[in-house]
């Protein structure tokens, strides 16, 4: 099992930057995907961004590519995930997910509780 637990969300203004952390605990076999997802009210959940645990695959969707960036740190076992220009429209709740499957996104099975990152015009 793998728990995970997201921080990092709160308001910020359009264009200002705000970083996401999702802390991981639990058995880690292999070399999982750690995704972000997220889920604005009223809308279904959609792929923000993804990081292989070991080595440097990354994929972003195409809402984000160039303003937002994943990582990880080994030592701390956290992924994060780095917002910049934000825009209202990245108002949601931003989950953090593992999946030892693949990288669709009913493969991720391990999910955090969320975390609200909300933007203001």
């Amino acid at each position: 099992q793998v728990q995970l637990v997201e921080s990092g969300g709160g308001l910020v203004q359009a264009g200002g930057s705000l970083s996401l952390s999702c802390a991981a605990s639990g058995r880690f076999v292999g070399s999982p995907w750690m995704g972000w997802f997220r889920q604005a009210p009223g809308k279904e959940r959609e792929f923000v961004a993804a990081i292989r645990w070991s080595g440097s695959n990354t994929n972003y969707s195409d809402s984000v590519k160039g303003r937002f960036t994943i990582s990880r740190d080994f030592a701390k076992n956290t992924v994060y995930l780095q917002m910049t220009g934000l825009k209202p429209e990245d108002t949601a709740v931003y989950y953090c997910a593992a999946s030892f499957l693949g990288t669709q996104a009913r493969d991720y099975r391990f999910w955090g509780q969320g975390t609200q990152v909300t933007v203001s015009s």
